[in-house]
């Protein structure tokens, strides 16, 4: 058993929770945030969209089966939603020193602290998440003691430039030409596109990809306020214009609402789980997804050419929304859900469909 160290998280309003470290034992700040997940910690913390917050899992029992192998796939790792770690740190109430799983390489403990991410375990995260619903996400840091740090709000800053690639990169071979418009992707966006006879051709957030020869868009998904990302929201204009198929994902829907005239606002403490049911507009059937977002696009901003797609069951906000002519349609939860569920995968299907009715 390693030398146990205590910490403190502090919040906004003055609360505090003593615990102790398992992770890099240092000070840092960010927005404190909550996921209602029980499995799924090597994806959720190293999902881009999760860049400058401090991550609180409500699931009491963390680390129990360490963390995968770095295997590539075709040119990603296979395991993993992006190439590191990106919460600022995490939270938990019971951390498990002993892991066990087939594809396991090493610790939790020992990945948080070869990429410097605090951890702090016996903490009463039934609390802090009770807190974290009726006051609204807020502001927090970690501090080690002798180590002060300020806070920081994230969201003043452009954080989609820090998580997108730099290049332009192509994957694979296929005979559907996709550009990932990169704000922030998620691996198993590319995987499942890659699996369906498709070369992504993967591009910065800021980068006019209406300049490629393409088939279809996928706008990915991202952290921050989406009104950081006008450049983004530009491009996709001049797509709009253009007319071939565009699918969002998560702010991705978003960016594609804005561009489409429709507008965004923060969630009181946002979508951050692997089980929060959607409906499609004009159906009765309820799709269990996985989501993380916090913001949501306001379904009543949109143009006349414009309707909403799916809806939230727990508090009726958008979760989709779609063109009334148009090839263009997008998502605020994650089909592509790694881990978490899959049942919505077959929207990947629908934008190959129209991909290819597209070229007829």
């Amino acid at each position: 058993m390693p030398e146990i160290k205590s910490i403190k998280l502090i919040l906004e309003d003055g609360t505090v929770f003593e615990g102790k470290s398992f992770g890099y034992h240092k000070s840092v700040a960010g927005e404190v945030v909550f996921n209602t997940a029980m499995t799924g910690y090597p994806e959720s913390l190293t999902d881009p969209s999760y860049k400058g917050q401090i991550l609180v899992s409500t699931y009491p029992l963390i680390g129990n089966y360490g963390v995968p192998k770095d295997e590539m796939e075709n040119g990603v790792p296979k395991f993993y939603e992006s190439d590191r770690i990106h919460i600022s740190g995490l939270i938990i109430s019971d951390y498990s020193f002993e892991y066990s799983h087939w594809n396991a390489k090493n610790s939790l403990r020992e990945w948080l602290i070869q990429n410097e991410v605090p951890g702090i375990f016996d903490i009463d995260t039934r609390a802090l998440t009770k807190i974290l619903r009726e006051k609204g996400t807020m502001l927090g840091k970690i501090e080690v003691e002798g180590q002060p740090v300020d806070f920081y709000n994230p969201n003043e800053e452009n954080l989609v430039a820090k998580v997108s690639t730099t290049e332009k990169i192509v994957y694979g071979n296929g005979k559907h030409k996709v550009v990932l418009v990169d704000t922030g992707a998620k691996y198993n966006i590319l995987r499942c596109l890659l699996k369906r006879d498709t070369t992504v051709i993967r591009v910065p957030w800021d980068y006019d990809f209406t300049s490629e020869d393409y088939d279809g868009i996928m706008l990915s998904n991202g952290p921050g306020d989406p009104v950081k990302c006008q450049e983004t929201i530009n491009n996709i204009k001049k797509a709009i214009d253009i007319g071939k198929p565009i699918f969002g994902i998560c702010l991705g829907n978003q960016l594609l609402g804005i561009a489409s005239g429709g507008s965004t606002y923060k969630l009181k403490y946002g979508h951050r789980a692997h089980n929060h049911p959607v409906i499609k507009v004009g159906g009765t059937t309820c799709y269990i997804t996985s989501q993380n977002h916090g913001f949501a696009l306001d379904s009543n901003s949109l143009g006349k050419d414009w309707e909403p797609l799916f809806i939230n069951l727990n508090d009726d906000t958008n979760e989709g929304v779609r063109h009334k002519t148009k090839p263009f349609f997008s998502t605020q939860f994650h089909p592509e859900a790694s881990s978490g569920p899959t049942d919505t995968e077959f929207l990947f299907d629908d934008f190959i469909q129209l991909i290819e009715n597209s070229k007829k």
